[in-house]
């Protein structure tokens, strides 16, 4: 690392942020960092502020942040029940946020899977269109930020393996997780939390959620095994990393971990937890249930988690600005800014294989964030993707 040199002249295309507070790898410094071509040059140690360099004023310059789950396309799809927004609107409106919150990565999370038979639109196939809108709308240079494709697999479903035959290595699936709703078990062990989740978003009667937990019972009866296997085959075929879903005795991070799972989201008890850590999968837990002080499911705690070691990875999961709020939380309870914001920045590159982002050091792509604290919360100033403000 060098020092600042006040008389470097900038290059064409060249930009320096200086008189920053680096976010670094185990460490914060006061220093700048040089952008050339999209990605850093060079990182530098001083508080000097070179002509046409961007003045930071001591603010912090972290990492673009990194989202692996995130169900806030489908909301802009569908922002009132049976609504169906139309797509590239929802898309462009969905990225641009994410961009405004310092997400510069997003997987995009969706449904793969659906549930024909009980006539409820909610259930039925989008991925495939959607993600093909998403992939269309990259390659005509329409979107701020990098975006790959997060299938959720529901194994509780009656189609999963025609849509997953659908996807190819074309999509850049990074990440395929098998997730299983059935009632009665994982995120909705209490019957009575999905009754409350359920009838309070779709407005089911008494007789209707009992009709709702008996077919989706009987569905994963009937090809909840098969769906599993072919999912966890799916993601060996696209390859992508195979994450779990809502593990919850160490008996399902055992199976998790004799599938090839890399990445656990939001084990609900902290049995699962440390199994997770016993068996070297990456633990991911929502920004949401941080911030609020538990989960909206009545599961286990991320900061108890977070308290015992047991966190690697936070997700916004539906709130897209959680995603950073939820890093300066922890790092006021680990009392440790660079540990905090590597759960949102190089943890996730690491699990997901993202090699060339998620630090500031020479090499990587330029997604940079420029933050400041006011009152305690941390506020967005600036946001560059591969070196371009996007934000």
């Amino acid at each position: 690392m060098g020092k600042m040199n006040v008389g470097h002249k900038m290059s064409p295309g060249e930009i320096i942020f200086a008189n920053a507070q680096l976010v670094l790898e185990g460490e914060v410094i006061r220093g700048a960092v040089r952008v050339r071509d999209g990605r850093i040059a060079a990182v530098d140690q001083g508080g000097g502020v070179p002509s046409g360099a961007v003045e930071c004023d001591g603010d912090l310059l972290i990492p673009g942040l990194i989202e692996l789950h995130t169900d806030n396309l489908e909301r802009h799809i569908q922002p009132r029940p049976k609504v169906d927004w139309p797509h590239l609107a929802a898309i462009l409106a969905h990225d641009a946020e994410l961009a405004g919150v310092g997400i510069t990565t997003v997987f995009d999370a969706m449904r793969v899977g659906s549930v024909i038979s009980d006539g409820r639109t909610d259930y039925r196939k989008y991925a495939r269109p959607v993600a093909s809108e998403v992939m269309a709308a990259r390659n005509a240079g329409m979107l701020k930020i990098s975006h790959l494709l997060h299938l959720r697999a529901e194994v509780c479903s009656e189609t999963l393996l025609e849509e997953l035959d659908e996807f190819t290595n074309a999509d850049r699936v990074g990440i395929l997780s098998i997730m299983d709703h059935t009632p009665g078990q994982r995120q909705f062990r209490d019957l009575s939390k999905l009754k409350q989740y359920v009838c309070g978003k779709h407005g089911m009667s008494e007789a209707q959620f009992a009709e709702h937990v008996a077919g989706l019972t009987a569905i994963h009866a009937r090809l909840g095994a098969a769906h599993e296997t072919g999912a966890v085959a799916a993601a060996r075929r696209l390859g992508a990393v195979l994450a779990s879903h809502d593990d919850t005795l160490s008996q399902h991070v055992a199976a998790s971990a004799g599938h090839g799972v890399q990445l656990a989201e939001f084990p609900t008890t902290p049995e699962a937890a440390q199994a997770c850590h016993d068996h070297g999968i990456a633990v991911m837990m929502g920004a949401p249930n941080l911030i609020r002080g538990g989960s909206h499911s009545g599961n286990v705690a991320a900061s108890e988690l977070a308290e015992a070691g047991l966190l690697d990875i936070l997700s916004s999961d539906y709130v897209p600005s959680a995603l950073m709020t939820g890093a300066f939380r922890l790092a006021e309870l680990w009392d440790d800014l660079p540990r905090a914001l590597s759960t949102v920045t190089a943890a996730p590159a690491r699990a997901t294989g993202l090699d060339d982002r998620g630090c500031i050091a020479p090499g990587l792509l330029a997604d940079l964030v420029r933050v400041r604290l006011i009152d305690g919360a941390p506020v967005v100033r600036g946001v560059w993707s591969h070196g371009r403000q996007v934000g």
